[in-house]
């Protein structure tokens, strides 16, 4: 195997997930708004082909490598999961979503989406700001490029999907997707403050895609190291799976509800029917 084609492969999978986010702004090239029944929906899509991705496809994997008591990969699970926490705590110490701690709005603020970006850094052009919301970025979206970068661990293997020229894991294809797809809602998340601001169309697809660029790094470092170090790929894919699960659970699935919290019911339906949506989607493709 090519090993410098195998990292550009990696690292271009990272950057079409990162250029993915960009699609969230979309919308508003051909709409004024964006519906919370979509928003919902598409929030709830995103959540089920997570959840399906990382269960039966990163654990999965994981247990198959595993010999004996799956301790190693119980360990990356909660290292993820860990990791997941100490970047939430980074993002709430920075308060770089550009909200003021105001003592009798904070339980407002508590149930605000967070986008991770300060919609008046972008929209000023604030270069100091912008360079500290992408260091906070870089803790935040490692995960989801670690989990493409696992992912691809077994290329060049046999068994894997002819990619050009290269032996490509159906996992790490699947991943690609996955992640591609769960960009698009932060995009739109990252998007909706944006055009209240009256940003430009483009820049608001500037905007998302800024968000995810510490994704193909991510990818190919997450490469690097469990092709390296093949004996620890059950933590790898521990680590990526607790790192998605927790992120679905505690952002995806909390943004959903406070988008939908204006609709009958909460948007409970919605995001049910986009979760099942989403697990019918990839579920198939991860037993092919």
């Amino acid at each position: 195997m090519d090993v410098f084609a195998a990292y550009a492969f990696v690292f271009v999978a990272g950057l079409v997930t990162c250029l993915a986010t960009g699609i969230g702004a979309f919308p508003f090239f051909v709409v004024d708004d964006v519906s919370e029944r979509w928003t919902v929906a598409l929030w709830g899509l995103a959540s089920g082909i997570m959840l399906a991705a990382s269960g039966f496809g990163l654990l999965r994997e994981g247990l198959a490598l595993t010999v004996g008591l799956p301790a190693v990969l119980v360990a990356g699970v909660a290292v993820g999961v860990a990791l997941v926490v100490v970047s939430n705590a980074i993002l709430d110490r920075l308060d770089v979503g550009g909200h003021e701690h105001s003592g009798e709005h904070d339980h407002e603020r508590e149930h605000e989406p967070d986008t991770h970006l300060d919609p008046e850094a972008v929209a000023e052009g604030d270069a100091k700001k912008l360079a500290l919301i992408l260091g906070v970025l870089t803790v935040h979206s490692f995960p989801e490029g670690v989990a493409i970068g696992v992912s691809f661990a077994e290329m060049g293997l046999q068994g894997g999907v002819p990619f050009f020229g290269l032996s490509v894991p159906l996992l790490a294809l699947v991943m690609t997707v996955a992640i591609s797809v769960h960009n698009v809602p932060e995009g739109l998340a990252i998007s909706i403050p944006l055009k209240a601001m009256d940003v430009s169309k483009w820049r608001m697809v500037g905007a998302a895609v800024f968000s995810s660029l510490p994704q193909p790094i991510g990818a190919v470092i997450a490469f690097a190291f469990v092709t390296w170090a093949y004996d620890f790929l059950p933590f790898g894919y521990g680590f990526a799976a607790g790192a998605m699960i927790y992120l679905v659970l505690t952002e995806f699935v909390p943004e959903a509800l406070e988008a939908g919290r204006g609709l009958d019911g909460h948007g409970y339906l919605e995001l049910a029917l986009g979760v099942v949506a989403g697990f019918a989607v990839m579920v198939p493709l991860l037993f092919v």
